[in-house]
């Protein structure tokens, strides 16, 4: 199995031509570091408030601005790229998110500060569904799993660029140089700009159907397309749970529930992440061969087995096996995610289609963080993980054992690309 999933790789990695490798390089910046900007504010929640003079759950509020910003920024940036093309509205989004990032280390008020991440949260929820449109349309039919995979775990990339940056900048030039230097990303759009070309998946569609002149509504609220948006809205709601339910209260988990430092929790949290980023490739890659849903399954099922090790392991060897196999398993469901949504969604609607429903998924887990610390707060973490986690895992499962997938479906060349299917 080792040597098939390597040569897997190896047959999936090489063979793009220069614009195809340019998009993927493009989308996967992009989200990589969307997701860097994104964790910036939860390296330095105590910092900021103490600056402002207020506490940290105030200033956690900025998170759920950014949670509920994110569906209108997959909306308004899905639907212009459906109308112009990928390539202009992914330039414009970086930059937008950028430039608010460089604003925000210059906030005068926790006020101020709350309306800037909300306007970031526009900026992030548009970045996913643009580059997987754009990355997954390029890329060849027969290579989407690896390059699926690839593209997914920019999220835990970005996550550790956050943590390293945090402990270089922030002791030189505190908080606000943290956001300074945030703004890096707007050199992706430079690079868009300059060295990536249109989806040719996306012109072929807008020649075909005159995408600026179809009203969104003539499309979208065909029935079947409804009731497959609605699906993957529940199917993405789980997928988030699921992540959000294993990341978002274990660093609180290490230092809270189990009185280790901070420091000690960012090691465990790298440990993990690589976990993430090696999941990502090796299920996104073995969904090329075994199909979507089998891939999300078995890592569905792997890491429902991994439950009790992960939340109810005390030592510091078991804490980081578990950690590591949990995020392997979840992440590598998360790695099939932008192949599966991009082929599961209309060719008229791919821009908005994606990131839409990743999006109002990931809005309608927003309950995840209150509940398992309410969880904890009345039992312990171990209970909250697994009271949580598990049945996330279940669901998730049945949701895609149950569901229909489009695997390998040529973008662009038919009146609809997606098979009559949920």
């Amino acid at each position: 199995m080792g040597m098939s999933l390597l040569g897997d790789i190896r047959d999936q990695a090489g063979g793009l031509t220069r614009d195809q490798r340019n998009a993927f390089l493009a989308a996967f910046l992009g989200w990589a570091m969307d997701a860097f900007d994104y964790f910036l504010l939860v390296f330095v929640i105590t910092e900021v408030a103490k600056d402002f003079g207020t506490s940290a759950e105030k200033v956690t509020v900025a998170t759920t601005l950014t949670l509920i910003a994110r569906p209108l920024g997959a909306y308004l940036f899905g639907v212009w790229a459906d109308k112009v093309g990928r390539r202009l509205p992914l330039m414009v989004d970086v930059l937008f998110y950028s430039i608010i990032e460089l604003i925000s280390g210059f906030s005068t008020s926790l006020t101020m500060l709350l309306v800037l991440r909300f306007l970031y949260g526009i900026g992030m929820g548009g970045e996913w569904g643009l580059g997987a449109s754009l990355a997954m349309e390029k890329i060849p039919v027969s290579k989407r799993g690896f390059y699926s995979g690839l593209l997914q775990v920019g999220y835990p990339v970005g996550y550790l660029v956050a943590a390293l940056a945090y402990f270089a900048i922030t002791p030189l030039f505190g908080w606000r140089g943290l956001f300074v230097f945030g703004a890096a990303p707007a050199l992706v759009a430079l690079y868009v700009r300059y060295r990536v070309g249109e989806s040719e998946a996306w012109e072929r569609t807008n020649e075909r159907l005159k995408l600026t002149r179809t009203p969104l509504r003539k499309v979208f609220f065909d029935r079947k397309v409804l009731i497959r948006f609605i699906y993957l809205v529940l199917l993405m709601t789980t997928f988030n749970l699921m992540s959000h339910g294993t990341q978002d209260v274990y660093p609180t988990f290490l230092k809270k529930g189990l009185h280790h430092s901070p420091h000690y929790a960012v090691g465990i949290a790298v440990i993990y992440n690589i976990g993430a980023i090696l999941g990502g490739i090796t299920v996104g890659t073995l969904s090329q061969r075994f199909g979507r849903r089998r891939a999300i399954v078995g890592a569905g099922l792997l890491a429902l087995l991994v439950v009790p090790l992960f939340a109810y392991s005390k030592s510091t060897a078991l804490l980081a096996i578990s950690a590591f196999l949990m995020q392997f398993f979840v992440q590598g469901a998360w790695g099939v995610i932008p192949a599966h949504l991009t082929e599961m969604s209309p060719d008229a609607i791919r821009g908005f289609y994606p990131g839409v429903t990743y999006q109002l998924g990931n809005l309608l887990a927003a309950i995840n963080l209150p509940l398992q610390e309410h969880l904890a707060e009345g039992r312990s973490y171990s209970f909250a993980f697994a009271v949580v986690v598990a049945p996330t895992l279940l669901v998730m499962i049945l949701l895609t054992a149950f569901g229909r997938e489009a695997h390998s479906v040529e973008f662009g060349r038919a009146a609809e690309a997606v098979p009559d299917k949920v």
